[in-house]
């Protein structure tokens, strides 16, 4: 069979979960030796220090850039907040409100045309309705759950925020442009063209110098320097007909992981430095991914086939999946601040799912409005948001 880019990287990808077990010894194994017999107050090493981005809060452990997103570890800010799944309904032009422990939608608040995510502000303050057709923005208020005034934001298919709390950035899909904005007023900074197609979602570095962005329709990637707000790099996909969507990177930070809804499985991309993506299968239709509240699992959900397929970090290869009685379409969500229930919007079936993520049983499939898609489970635990359904760091 000719080789081509796809095989290559299924080959590749295959080699890497072969190898994943032959892992480099720690730094204090490294200490063992001369040096650490003569001196053995040395051999506690301190974590290396992470130089982030000017104004960003420090990196709690360079191990794990979800080191603050532990079971209920809630913020001040949050803690008071009642616990609610919102769900915005881009077909109703509502957002659902759930009450996570009843499975009941207590409430729906209409708001601009075609919602696409709701998305927790940096400071945890206020939740963003992102009214794509609509050109504004939605605040709610999570203590009391009333929506405020809308926002005039262009194009808003989804938003997130530059680690430092300054700005807001709006993917603007059809624009084609990453709209950087002030953080609070939304007032543009700097629109910042782009030549790729669909730009919709991202993830930052560990350190929050970059930021790795899909472009959906042109199966690319981009990488955006974060402080001077420029594409330093662009990447096509190797598969014909690519559809990147969810952005994560792994809890080391050595790896972004990308889902594409086409090629049917996670791209695995070395973000410093940008070169060829390998490929990992995971199931038709590939879209969102949420990492576990202990940092070792990465739920990924498989809007095609009505399916879940569970990553594991420390084995480096998928390890179990779970399916939806009656299938469904597994969309966009989150995970519960407790880390023991995952939440899915079903983009085609008008109804979200609650799943264990002990066992992977359905405990409720609850109706909403038409169209569900980038779902925020909220509070969760977190020192802030990156934007998107949530992102916590």
């Amino acid at each position: 069979m000719r080789s081509t880019p796809l095989t290559r990287a299924l080959v590749t990808g295959a080699a890497l979960m072969v190898l994943a077990g032959c892992g480099s010894q720690n730094h204090a194994d490294e200490a063992l030796g001369t040096k650490a017999a003569l001196q053995p107050q040395q051999q506690k090493q301190k974590k290396p220090e992470v130089r982030g981005l000017p104004g960003m809060p420090p990196v709690l452990d360079p191990a794990d850039v979800y080191a603050a997103d532990r079971p209920g570890r809630l913020s001040p800010v949050v803690r008071d907040f009642p616990s609610r799944v919102y769900v915005p309904n881009t077909g109703s032009n509502t957002v659902s409100v759930i009450d996570p422990r009843t499975y009941k939608v207590i409430e729906t608040i209409p708001v601009g045309v075609q919602p696409q995510h709701v998305v927790p502000s940096w400071d945890l303050k206020t939740l963003w309705v992102n009214n794509d057709r609509g050109n504004t923005l939605t605040p709610i208020d999570p203590r009391t759950g009333k929506a405020g005034k809308p926002v005039d934001v262009h194009d808003p298919y989804n938003l997130y925020f530059t680690p430092n709390g300054k700005y807001a950035i709006v993917m603007a899909s059809l624009d084609r442009q990453l709209v950087f904005r002030d953080a609070h007023t939304m007032k543009t900074v700097k629109a910042v063209p782009v030549s790729c197609y669909g730009v919709n979602h991202a993830d930052f570095s560990t350190d929050g110098r970059y930021f790795i962005v899909s472009c959906e329709f042109s199966g690319e990637l981009l990488k955006v320097d974060t402080e001077k707000m420029k594409v330093i790099g662009q990447r096509k996909l190797p598969f014909h007909g690519s559809m990147p969507q969810d952005v994560k990177i792994s809890p080391d930070g050595k790896r972004f992981y990308i889902a594409d809804m086409m090629a049917n499985g996670m791209w695995v991309l070395n973000g410093d430095t940008f070169a060829e993506p390998d490929f990992l299968p995971t199931g038709k239709g590939c879209h969102g991914l949420y990492i576990s509240r202990d940092s070792r699992e990465m739920y990924i959900s498989n809007r095609g086939e009505g399916t879940i397929s569970i990553f594991d970090f420390t084995k480096n290869r998928l390890t179990k999946k779970w399916h939806l009685p009656n299938g469904g379409s597994p969309d966009m969500g989150g995970v519960s601040a407790d880390g023991k229930v995952l939440w899915l919007s079903g983009r085609y079936n008008s109804e979200v799912y609650a799943i264990d993520t002990r066992t992977g049983t359905q405990l409720a499939r609850i109706k909403v409005g038409g169209g569900p898609h980038g779902l925020a489970v909220y509070p969760q635990p977190g020192r802030y948001s990156l934007g998107h359904t949530g992102i916590f760091r």
